[in-house]
């Protein structure tokens, strides 16, 4: 991270983030401890904006606490979702309304309590002591990290393998949303996107490079794909078998996305959009009007842009046999122990 960047070019921005952190630090802004609950209570966030996988890694927490019969239930804000009120989400509810990250957990999974509330604190005092009914097991705080009003149990923080956070500048040079110091207050750092194997060097390189401190608990996760699944009913699966793809992205970091679907179709064309893109009207003639020039290719997008994309309804019916997505699961390297991970 250049100093000179951050503390001179940027410091307006460096300013306010040293002392909102300082002003939680020394306790003059009011927080709301969860702390005593321990694993029960578990936020999941990054320090760089978008691109380390939060989503599926909330995920591959949700299945591993599923799997143990324990209640689950998700705290987010929703991002770029209308209005801020306290809703709860449904496999019949929209992005627009919830979120398009939140409607992928709840669609995936069903019977997990998604809950979308800018004051997160209130609806996770409502899920561990509710008033009436049963109290839930785990809660999953999707993105809190800089919520510092709410103090978890348990904090853990992404990384990108790739992208060193003392080598990057803060927003709008460079990706990071907040302060890479930020990154102590975890107890648990889980390094993502990483290449299917890491020998010890390579992985004590990416610690100190991060500056990680000996009391953090530290993972390394890699993508693993899925088999395509059509967004519409509609969908034609002869089409997986296409030689050509388009591919379609409204996320904030598609080059895994794009690198593993050249590995499995001739790419003729890439549409990529700003992270969670609501797709307008002159995005959805510039898709079909490329579909139609090629009528045999498929049409391949990730599974955060097929819920915005299923918002669309009857305007992208023409195209609804040829698009897909392709779901993803965060894991583990291979041979590695998750002890300490879960709890």
């Amino acid at each position: 991270m250049s100093d000179f960047v951050n503390k001179v070019i940027l410091f307006p921005y460096y300013a306010v983030l040293s002392l909102r952190n300082n002003a939680y630090d020394k306790g003059h802004r009011k927080v709301t401890d969860f702390s005593q609950y321990g694993s029960r209570v578990i936020s999941i966030g990054n320090i760089a904006a978008g691109g380390t996988g939060k989503t599926p890694h909330v995920e591959m927490f949700i299945r591993h606490f599923l799997a143990q019969n324990k209640s689950v239930a998700v705290v987010s804000r929703g991002y770029k979702r209308k209005g801020k009120d306290e809703l709860e989400v449904t496999t019949a509810s929209s992005a627009a309304e919830v979120g398009d990250e939140p409607l992928q957990m709840k669609k995936k999974f069903p019977k997990v309590k998604v809950i979308v509330n800018k004051k997160r604190e209130v609806t996770v005092e409502e899920l561990i002591n509710p008033p009436i009914g049963e109290m839930t097991d785990i809660v999953i705080l999707d993105d809190a990290h800089q919520y510092r009003s709410l103090k978890a149990g348990r904090t853990i923080v992404l990384i990108d393998y790739s992208h060193p956070l003392f080598k990057d500048n803060l927003l709008p040079i460079g990706s990071l949303r907040d302060l890479p110091t930020q990154v102590r207050r975890a107890d648990t750092v889980i390094f993502t996107r990483c290449p299917y194997s890491l020998n010890e060097w390579e992985r004590e390189k990416v610690k100190a490079a991060n500056k990680i401190n000996h009391h953090q608990k530290v993972f390394f996760t890699t993508i693993h794909y899925q088999n395509p699944i059509g967004v519409f009913p509609e969908a034609d699966p002869r089409f997986i078998y296409s030689q050509d793809a388009m591919i379609l992205t409204g996320i904030a970091d598609d080059t895994s996305f794009r690198s593993y679907l050249s590995t499995k179709y001739n790419t003729i064309y890439c549409m990529k959009y700003p992270d969670h893109h609501y797709f307008n009207k002159s995005d959805v003639s510039s898709i079909i009007s490329f579909a139609k020039k090629h009528p045999l290719a498929v049409i391949m997008t990730t599974e955060k842009d097929a819920q915005r994309l299923s918002m669309l309804g009857q305007k992208i019916q023409s195209i609804a046999p040829k698009l897909f997505y392709v779901p993803i699961e965060m894991k583990l390297l291979e041979g590695d122990s998750d002890t300490g991970l879960y709890n």
